[in-house]
């Protein structure tokens, strides 16, 4: 969420950023219903002083009047008990205006929650600005010695290579037409061989994580409440690529007549972030423990919406996967963000160089940079079966397996996350950011068309041959 503060001395640079991030929202409107909406919050806030003060002085006064009344006749009793009416009367009329006031504060309240949760963090300064990811910036490449993504596969190893898709079904490591049959489009089964280099890249990275980088392991819900995307940012933006389970309309029908349903919508995350990042939703952290640093793996569900026709076969855009994901909570501190954003993109290099797998560092521009980021970086790998086919082989070409972002405090802001400076310092929120480690079945892409051979068989990566029970190659069966 934004800071509402901010907004008001500075609406250019929100209106500026969503121009960059080419999001639609009356940022005029915003500021009218903020106004409104202020002064009205001030107008019950005098009320109920005064409300509180008459309560504090009417009431000895009130005492008075009715002892005197008690001896009074005639006239005076009777001017005694308007007195006392008068009295009584004031903060009744206050009440019916607090009501109505606050009343016309509930009437602005969707109206302004809706537009505030739809405004985007402006990127930061250094971000490229851009449509689409066709104006990201490419500031890095890395390759091991026997691959040069610049050659051909075949200038490179000596044949022609297969794709993934091919490879799969010859060393049978997975099942598409059963997952089809099970899940529908998009979905798969791993088996055999597949299934175990599967869970071995996810277990290599996310052991280095831990052992290596001082991660902490944490498991989280992979179905949560709509509180939990709306904090973290996946809502509203997001809300058509999640998988929605209406659980309040079954519970509602099975409440009975007169009572009232207390069940919540669930959705299932498409990423660790949600679940990590919700960990310490409304809570005030401790200065001297952060940063935090959280991994978990786990399993990640993405509808696809908008991506009809594109990469529908293979393993590359499907509905369910796993993942390693990090994630980092520390101070509000735009220098240290900005260093940590470095460190955890280093981590996914050493990965990748450790495995041999040839890659790039993008800078996303502002089209491309997501509704929640300040700044991102995709890193992608070199996948031999994509690309363009010339004389029925495919060029190759890189392909996202990676995304670091740095979210200063917006995701903090909306989730309530912050930490007090020192014992007795103001609460200020605090800042994250997250990393893919790595995701599979996609990771497998790279990993199978890079290390296939002349015969179909796939040389395992050294760094992963401890998962696979020291296994070095992976041939048809």
């Amino acid at each position: 969420m934004i800071d509402l503060k901010q907004l008001r001395e500075n609406p250019q640079l929100f209106k500026d950023g969503c121009a960059k991030k080419r999001a639609r929202v009356d940022i005029d409107r915003l500021l009218a219903l903020d106004e409104q909406r202020r002064s009205l919050v001030t107008q019950v806030e005098a009320s109920r002083a005064e409300q509180n003060k008459i309560a504090k002085d009417s009431g000895p006064q009130i005492g008075k009047l009715a002892g005197q009344l008690k001896k009074a006749s005639g006239a005076e009793a009777a001017a005694l008990q308007q007195e006392i009416d008068k009295l009584k009367e004031r903060p009744a009329v206050l009440k019916v205006t607090i009501a109505q006031t606050e009343a016309l504060i509930a009437q602005l309240e969707p109206e302004f929650e809706s537009l505030v949760l739809q405004v985007p963090l402006p990127p930061d300064d250094n971000v490229p600005v851009g449509k689409g990811s066709e104006d990201n910036q490419q500031v890095k490449t890395w390759h091991p010695s026997w691959f040069d993504p610049a050659k051909s596969f075949e200038q490179n190893k000596g044949f022609a290579p297969r794709n993934h898709i091919d490879l799969v079904r010859h060393l049978k490591l997975a099942d598409f037409e059963r997952g089809v049959k099970m899940a529908g489009t998009r979905s798969y089964v791993l088996t055999g061989d597949g299934m175990r280099l599967h869970q071995a890249v996810l277990r290599y990275a996310f052991d280095y994580m831990v052992d290596k980088q001082g991660f902490t392991p944490v498991s989280v819900p992979v179905l949560v409440r709509e509180e939990c995307m709306i904090g973290t940012g996946f809502f509203p933006d997001g809300r058509e690529q999640a998988y929605h389970i209406p659980e309040s309309q079954r519970q509602a029908a099975d409440v009975a007549p007169g009572e009232t349903s207390k069940g919540y919508d669930l959705f299932l995350t498409g990423t660790g972030e949600v679940g990590l990042m919700g960990l310490h939703q409304g809570e005030i952290l401790d200065e001297t423990k952060l940063p935090l640093k959280y991994v978990t793996v786990s399993t990640c569900f993405r509808r696809e919406a908008g991506a009809a026709g594109k990469d529908t076969a293979g393993l590359y855009r499907i509905h369910q996967f796993d993942k390693v994901e990090q994630v980092i909570i520390c101070r509000n501190d735009a220098a240290l963000s900005r260093e940590l954003h470095k460190q955890m993109i280093s981590y996914v290099e050493a990965i990748l160089q450790s495995l041999e797998i040839p890659y790039r560092l993008l800078q996303c521009c502002t089209g491309d940079l997501g509704f929640k980021n300040a700044d991102m970086v995709d890193i992608e790998s070199w996948m031999p079966g994509r690309g363009e086919i010339v004389n029925g082989s495919t060029t190759g070409a890189y392909g996202e397996t990676h995304s670091a972002s740095r979210l200063h405090d917006f995701q903090c802001r909306r989730l309530n996350m912050r930490y007090r400076r020192g014992t007795e310092g103001e609460t200020t929120f605090c800042h994250s950011l997250n990393n893919t480690v790595l995701a599979s079945p996609r990771f497998l892409i790279p990993v199978l068309e890079l290390y296939q051979n002349e015969d179909s068989s796939v040389t395992i990566p050294t760094a992963l041959r401890p998962y696979m029970g020291n296994k070095d190659r992976i041939s048809a069966p």
